[in-house]
């Protein structure tokens, strides 16, 4: 019969790790599984306990059919959750561990719930979205280093510790030492943050099963042709084009909400004031930073913007058996990349779907969805909190040397809609554009373009928009600028007028230039990336987070976007950026935003400066082996430099670590280290099972009699000053073990 494992100390530790486990489940996942799980494992391990002794076979068996039974549940959840299976997975592995603390007379056993708690925190650390799971994660770190201490000794099958009859003094601390469980935790923890913040990120979602959460039943017929946004106050005669009472009609002056992004709409009036109290709203994971889009604006009216053909929308269903929606792709020649997002609303949204540009597939779960002429997302119902939901998107790639050479021969749809202004400015607002383009070579208003000429549509776009940027301003006050009245126009206003304007204002004005000049555009809206966690990797985003910008119409390449706001970056997150290293820069980002901003510049340019060395260097040597032989053995000569200097440096670092650590001992003790290194040296070093005097003993067999003399004195006093509590004249021991180091002729048997 195999041996049973008696120590209550190392059951305790192990029913802490899986009761952890539980409960980071239940709050990575909101979930309520510890308040029958957590009661009867402690049920299940004390009886455990008391019967560890016995065969229990009748205990067994209802184990078994437990077992079963959690099963056959586990496959009717999954007829419910299509699409993400890990929570049902995690309800399966707490019901087994329940029913298997009911029997762990082994140590194999807990062996076995130890695993269970760790996988669970590990489908805990995939479901979670905040850091609440943080210090759940740091307390199965500190309770799993003495369970592992205690597993160990009993594999050794050592005399386990009483915590009732045993003292933790100087002669036992070796059994289990708390000063070093203590440094061992923060050193583990410390060389995680390390390895978190520069391990490389690759692309997630290698597996096509999506989070989504529980199906949405739809009553009634769905068109798609509404707009509910909470923020509007409806009209009484249900009309649902987006009219608005108490905060102002479609460019009427008012005030916008407080909570709701006035912009999310059918219509967008810009003759409100006003500002948002910040909420978050919405937590992202994706794999790239990009420009959350809801929905865009096709016709200008002068305060404001319009979706003309509202109307017009195409209805998508999905499978019964499948959450995935498959979309139309837009027709686009260039090289793009898929992108995969998934969405957790946090509070309350209008029924239109954030997603990145162009998406293909969606996985929602409602069954039906809508699409506009915009490419806007609509669903059914409001975005409610807690509602998840993934896209997949197909993004264009931001190529500027193709999209400088696009085609200037626009379709006849696109002309149609997209080149539209108000007659009473047009003529004003062209001449104005073509006056900022003409005397572009005097200004210069900007670097980034690298002095190109505007022979392209897209340098002009890029061009106007950083004009924009310098030589406009937006007030401080949210209610600075006055109301504009019946018959004035906002870019007119804007241009001519203000000098300036309310930050959507100004991409409202870009693209009305860009039309001017016979280059289609429209006006887009939609949520900034939002604050980066590094430690989720969820991009957390906030409703001040959305604002409107410029998207410009490329033949066979499609829309891209572009931002006049000032402070913002002029071309949005592109999916050119590399990722692989970027939670390093978004980790330094977070730790920035808590930092004074004389401090984070001061850092910013130390750091860019070391960077911007090393990466000189690194390029410097890897061009040496681009020119040819003389370069190839240069580089060879200068990395075998470099790395004896490396292992010099590493040599000496140790040697000092020693010379400290030595330093710190008591002199009997770090005179007895001393001994046992110098004769590790020489190839004759203690074995651990090797009491000090046998190995005294011993070393008469191997050292000239002088030497062993010398080792045995050494050890007889240490063994008697560290368990005999003896004072042994350690300055005469120090003497001659001085004495034999310098001796030449001391060599081993």
């Amino acid at each position: 019969m195999a041996e049973v494992e008696d120590s209550i100390a190392l059951r305790v530790l192990v029913l802490a790790l899986v009761i952890l486990g539980i409960v980071a489940t239940d709050i990575a996942a909101d979930t309520r599984f510890s308040l029958w799980a957590v009661p009867s494992s402690m049920v299940g391990a004390i009886w455990a306990n008391y019967s560890r002794q016995n065969p229990n076979i009748p205990v067994k068996f209802c184990i078994a059919i437990g077992m079963l039974v959690a099963l056959g549940a586990l496959f009717g959840r999954l007829l419910g959750e299509l699409n993400d299976t890990r929570l049902s997975l995690a309800e399966l592995l707490i019901q087994l561990q329940v029913l298997h603390s009911f029997d762990t007379p082994r140590r194999k056993d807990l062996g076995y719930s130890i695993v269970i708690g760790l996988i669970l925190l590990g489908v805990a650390a995939t479901l979670s979205q905040t850091l609440s799971f943080a210090p759940v994660l740091l307390l199965f770190l500190a309770i799993a280093l003495p369970t592992l201490v205690l597993d160990y000794r009993s594999r050794l099958g050592l005399k386990q510790l009483s915590f009732k009859k045993e003292k933790f003094n100087k002669q036992n601390s070796s059994s289990l030492n708390f000063k070093f469980l203590i440094q061992s935790f923060l050193l583990i923890l410390g060389l995680g943050l390390l390895i978190f913040a520069v391990m490389p990120r690759f692309p997630g979602y290698q597996l096509r099963t999506f989070p989504v959460s529980s199906p949405i039943n739809v009553k009634g017929s769905f068109t798609g042709r509404s707009i509910i946004n909470p923020g509007y106050v409806r009209q009484g005669n249900g009309n649902n084009q987006g009219n608005v009472t108490g905060k102002g009609r479609n460019g009427q002056p008012g005030k916008v909400d407080d909570s709701f992004y006035y912009g999310f709409n059918s219509q967008m009036n810009q003759n409100l004031r006003g500002e948002m109290k910040p909420k978050v709203v919405m937590r992202v994971r994706s794999q790239a930073e990009g420009f959350w889009r809801v929905l865009a604006f096709d016709k200008y009216t002068g305060k404001g913007w319009e979706i003309s053909r509202n109307e017009e929308v195409t209805t998508f269903r999905r499978s019964p058996w499948s959450y995935q929606i498959f979309l139309t792709p837009q027709a686009i020649t260039g090289k793009t990349k898929e992108i995969i997002q998934t969405y957790t609303v946090v509070a309350d949204l209008p029924n239109l779907i954030p997603a990145m540009a162009d998406p293909k597939e969606i996985y929602f779960p409602t069954p039906v969805i809508a699409v506009d002429k915009e490419n806007g997302l609509r669903s059914p119902v409001e975005l409610s909190e807690n509602l998840t939901y993934t896209v997949v998107s197909a993004v264009p790639y931001r190529d500027r040397t193709a999209l400088g050479k696009a085609a200037t021969k626009y379709p006849s749809h696109i002309q149609k809609y997209y080149l539209n202004i108000p007659p009473e400015i047009a003529e004003k607002v062209r001449q104005r554009t073509e006056k900022i383009l003409a005397d572009y070579n005097q200004e210069r208003v900007s670097r980034s373009l690298d002095n190109k000429s505007l022979d392209s549509p897209y340098e002009k776009a890029l061009y106007l928009a950083q004009y924009l940027k310098q030589n406009y301003s937006i007030p401080e006050n949210p209610f600075g600028l006055p109301y504009l009245d019946e018959k004035e126009d906002l870019v007119a206003a804007f241009l001519f007028k203000n000098k300036g304007g309310y930050p959507d204002h100004f991409s409202t004005v870009l693209t009305v230039m860009l039309r001017s000049i016979g280059i289609p555009a429209r006006l887009v809206a939609g949520f900034a990336p939002g604050e980066f966690n590094p430690f989720t990797g969820m991009y957390i985003v906030r409703n001040t987070d959305a604002y409107a910008m410029t998207e410009v119409y490329f033949p066979k390449h499609g829309w891209f976007t572009f931002d006049p706001i000032p402070n913002h970056p002029l071309i949005p997150p592109s999916i050119e950026e590399t990722q692989t290293f970027s939670v390093l820069r978004s980790f330094w980002h977070w730790v920035a935003g808590w930092l004074p901003s004389p401090v984070t510049g001061l850092l910013n340019n130390v750091f860019g400066a070391i960077f911007s060395w090393i990466t000189s260097a690194i390029a410097w040597f890897l061009a040496l082996f681009s020119q040819g032989w003389l370069g190839i053995l240069t580089g060879l000569i200068l990395a075998t430099t470099a790395s004896f200097f490396c292992w010099l440096f590493w040599v000496q670092w140790l040697s000092w670590l020693n010379r400290r650590w030595l330093h710190k001992l008591p002199p009997m003790e770090s005179l007895y280290q001393q001994m046992l290194q110098w004769t590790a040296k020489k190839g004759l070093g203690k074995h651990p099972a090797q009491t000090p005097l046998e190995y005294g003993r011993v070393s008469y067999q191997h050292h000239s009699p002088a030497t062993a003399q010398v080792i045995d004195e050494i050890c007889q006093a240490y063994v008697s000053w560290r368990y005999g509590g003896d004072t042994p004249n350690w300055k005469q021991l120090r003497q001659k073990w001085q004495e034999l180091k310098q001796r030449k002729s001391d060599r081993p048997h």
